[in-house]
């Protein structure tokens, strides 16, 4: 029978400290050299990303310096600053790199969004940028960034929607973006959403986000005319969660799979209103993502990107979104949503 000593203890256990760190350290190039096999597939609604210059044909008027919301080019720089940060962490722990494909929600036109690709957080990465003007009343559009290295655009469209008010007049809302192109030489399409919102009630809007899911299903069809097995990701902001019936009807008519579904939690959500979690931010696809292929993509994981930088850090609003604003009053966050994501594994 072997008796220790404290010290004996003490030194044993020095020891085995030492071995699991030599250990880490001779596992960790493996590891990461693991990482360059996944890739990060991202949206983010970035809450009013506005330049300071008066555009006569939307209604800027919130985001101008002489506005109550003294929106200034300090205050646009340290957004800018903020959300390119943001985006460069999005999935690197697994990955080891910044996304390569990342839809856009609330942007006011190309402008803003070279201004983000320019900023320090991605400045070092080549992203590239697809963008359309939408009719949106409010100038606010989708978009679509994406590192060139990994990623090659072949064509890109938009779809719009064609929605209309009790008057009858058009409602003009943001258009949905189709982008075709290579991910590491596999193709892929994408498809960058922000559905009507429910400022006028969840049940007087429901028809609106209805209308835009049967115009995704439509461009589903368009797609499956030229490529009968295509891989599709569909992204964006629903303002609708992943059991309302918007998606339940897309995900079931298509046979599409919704990793967000089993992330919304009384917790966890990817925004939250009267101190209630939605997921309205989400990722969808379609099941040949499950396929295995050595030489194509799969699919691996989804995520929220909620990292605690990204959070209210005080107060009665303790761990929601840190915002840039909340009403006129400026907060100097990130945005009122988090980002999602998937990884994908090739090989």
């Amino acid at each position: 029978m072997f008796v220790f000593s404290i010290l004996d203890l003490k030194r044993l256990f020095t020891i085995l400290n030492r071995q699991t760190l030599l250990l880490k350290m001779s596992l960790y190039p493996l590891e990461k050299n693991k990482t360059h096999n996944y890739f990060t597939i991202a949206f983010y609604n970035l809450e009013n990303l506005f330049d300071t210059f008066d555009d006569k044909r939307t209604r800027d008027d919130d985001f101008l310096p002489s506005s109550e919301k003294h929106w200034t080019q300090k205050r646009y720089n340290n957004k800018l600053k903020k959300l390119g940060y943001t985006i460069s962490k999005i999935g690197a722990k697994i990955s080891g790199k910044s996304p390569a494909i990342i839809g856009l929600a609330e942007v006011e036109n190309r402008l803003v969004v070279a201004d983000l690709i320019k900023s320090k957080g991605l400045k070092d990465t080549s992203y590239s940028i697809v963008h359309y003007d939408s009719p949106d009343e409010r100038g606010i559009d989708v978009a679509l960034i994406y590192n060139t290295k990994y990623f090659t655009v072949e064509s890109s469209e938009v779809f719009a929607l064609n929605l209309f008010d009790e008057q009858g007049q058009r409602d003009y809302t943001r258009d949905i973006l189709l982008v075709e192109g290579l991910l590491n030489n596999e193709k892929i399409y994408v498809l960058v959403n922000h559905w009507p919102s429910r400022r006028e009630g969840i049940d007087v809007s429901e028809k609106k986000r209805l209308l835009a899911s049967d115009k995704v299903a439509e461009i589903i069809d368009f797609i499956k005319q030229k490529d009968k097995n295509p891989k599709i990701i569909i992204m964006g902001d629903f303002n609708d969660n992943p059991t309302n019936k918007s998606i339940t009807q897309l995900v079931n008519m298509h046979n599409l799979y919704n990793p967000m579904e089993a992330l919304l939690t009384h917790f966890k959500g990817s925004l939250n209103f009267k101190h209630q979690w939605n997921l309205f931010d989400q990722i969808l696809f379609t099941t040949n993502f499950f396929e295995y292929n050595p030489k194509k993509h799969s699919f691996s994981k989804a995520h929220i990107f909620d990292s605690e930088f990204l959070k209210q850090f005080k107060g009665k609003y303790k761990g929601n979104p840190f915002r840039t604003f909340v009403g006129r009053k400026y907060k100097g966050g990130y945005s009122d949503h988090f980002p999602v994501y998937i990884h994908l594994k090739k090989g």
